[in-house]
């Protein structure tokens, strides 16, 4: 969907722009259709700010809440950046929206120019289906049909249909899955700072978290030796964050015992070097 979306409404005189830190395969996407594109910086807090986005455009596409980072805008400030571009389309990618964000669906009536882009496979947990889906005005949606008849006239099959028509219909085992994630993320996220870990406010199914006393490809290859497999994005300002997924009760204990054990190491070592003194009262 967010490929036909690039070649439907996002290809314009005028550069795409999205975030610094955001969705990698925006710029994959941008280089393979061609598109001119310029990437807008994320504040110090690694937060999208609408105001930078007041520059000459074509289109625009936000991941909200954003990834990696898990840092969700509010609508109202979705709502003030349609307003700043109501000429060109923007499209807000809703993949992780379910976990605490707050969708841009009710805008679409006000707002022509706005597509939200959402998918089954994160908090529906059905991403072996491949079903992902767009809402919006009548004139986008007729352009992503004439892009998708093109190129990929039956996308879904009747497994897929069959499966995500289900997901819908059992709305309070979907709530309830949702809070079930919502809730161990903020036990994982009391826990990292209890560790001494940054963690950035997250409104995704995983946390974005860095620590002071080691490097994110350090910490990463630390943990990965203890058999919990994080994702570190080598970059210069994501190189200091992991992106922690929520898993299980089980996992998170698993995850802590092993960054606990690591520190402990760190502890030791740096004790045993002298850098690190004791106070006595």
């Amino acid at each position: 969907m967010l490929a036909h979306t690039f070649v439907a409404l996002l290809k314009q005189p005028k550069p795409l722009l999205f975030p610094d830190v955001t969705y990698s395969f925006y710029p994959v996407w941008a280089r393979l259709f061609g598109l001119a594109c310029e990437t807008v910086s994320l504040d110090d807090e690694m937060r999208v700010r609408v105001e930078d986005y007041r520059r000459e455009a074509g289109s625009i596409v936000i991941a909200n809440p954003n990834a990696p980072t898990g840092v969700a805008l509010p609508r109202a400030e979705i709502a003030r950046l349609l307003e700043d571009h109501p000429d060109i389309p923007v499209v807000i990618d809703e993949a992780y929206v379910d976990f605490g964000g707050e969708s841009a669906v009710p805008l679409i009536a006000d707002h022509p120019n706005l597509l939200v882009v959402q998918t089954m496979s994160k908090s529906r947990a059905l991403a072996g289906l491949r079903v992902g889906y767009a809402l919006g005005g009548v004139g986008l949606i007729e352009a992503l049909h004439r892009v998708k008849n093109s190129f990929n006239s039956y996308p879904l099959g009747r497994l897929a249909q069959a499966g995500a028509t289900a997901s819908v219909h059992d709305d309070a085992y979907f709530r309830e899955s949702c809070a079930r994630v919502v809730a161990g993320r903020e036990a994982m996220t009391r826990e990292l700072i209890r560790l001494g870990f940054v963690v950035l406010p997250s409104s995704a199914n995983f946390v974005f978290a860095r620590h002071p006393a080691r490097g994110g490809p350090e910490f990463a290859a630390a943990l990965r030796e203890h058999a919990v497999l994080v994702r570190h994005f080598n970059k210069p300002r994501t190189a200091p964050y992991l992106r922690i997924t929520v898993g299980t009760e089980d996992d998170v204990r698993r995850l802590i015992a092993a960054a606990e054990l690591i520190l402990r190491y760190e502890y030791r070592l740096a004790r045993a070097s002298g850098s690190v003194g004791t106070v006595t009262a």
